[in-house]
């Protein structure tokens, strides 16, 4: 009865972990892009490892011009996110599509992945999926 009980609850911890785990490759909403979300220390960040338009894509909306003529693959789209209950917040995420950076927050629903940015009291909410 012990081993039944236990080999339960390691079944349901690993579940549980699993479904909480946010590291790995994502693709965007859009298809156009795959990110790699990691940890360091207590916050997550992520960072472009493929683009659908290649890596020599330029980093060419960025609002500080000395950054246009920067490639896109490896720059930190996330950045900062931590841990809070179910989600992850008090991030920011880059948008290269018209190089601006807003605050960030993300949570799991299934085995998506909804990553929100905000500006003010607006937003605008994506859904990842696991690469």
């Amino acid at each position: 009865m012990k081993k039944i009980l236990l080999s339960m609850a390691l079944m349901l911890a690993s579940a549980g972990a699993f479904a909480e785990d946010i590291v790995g490759k994502w693709q965007t909403e859009a298809g156009d892009a795959q990110v790699e979300i990691f940890q360091e220390g207590n916050v997550f960040n992520g960072k472009i490892v493929w683009l659908a338009k290649g890596p020599e894509t330029l980093d060419t909306h960025n609002t500080d011009k000395s950054l246009r003529s920067r490639k896109l693959m490896g720059v930190h789209l996330l950045s900062g996110l931590k841990k809070s209950g179910d989600k992850w917040e008090d991030g920011k995420i880059y948008n290269p599509k018209n190089g601006k950076t807003y605050r960030c927050s993300m949570w799991l629903e299934g085995k998506e992945l909804k990553v929100r940015g905000h500006l003010g009291i607006f937003h605008e909410t994506q859904t990842w999926k696991r690469k």
